[in-house]
């Protein structure tokens, strides 16, 4: 599995970069089928609290691409967002088989 974090006009921490990898790997040992992950982050204008964008897009074979957009104070927090919110996109598409 391949795990891709781009930062949209900022470097990415090396802090923000592990905890994008655990959640990752949480999220590969669940689903084994994922074959790639994007994270892409952006700080939304104007520079006030909820400025924080994570994007995921989780691409599974033979299933297509599962993303999901959030908005939320901190990263971390826009990741996990996005993470339950893709879990739900793989549920359903497991449930549909």
């Amino acid at each position: 599995m391949e795990v891709r974090i781009q930062g949209i006009h900022f470097d990415v921490t090396e802090q923000l970069t592990q905890f994008i990898n655990k959640k990752a790997d949480k999220l590969s040992r669940r689903y084994p089928s994922i074959d790639y992950i994007e994270a892409v982050l952006t700080v939304l204008k104007p520079e006030t609290s909820m400025n924080k964008q994570a994007r995921l897009k989780v691409i599974v074979p033979h299933d297509g691409e599962q993303v999901a957009t959030k908005v939320a104070d901190s990263f971390e927090e826009a990741i996990d967002l996005c993470l339950e919110a893709v879990e739900r996109q793989l549920e359903k598409n497991k449930a549909k088989k």
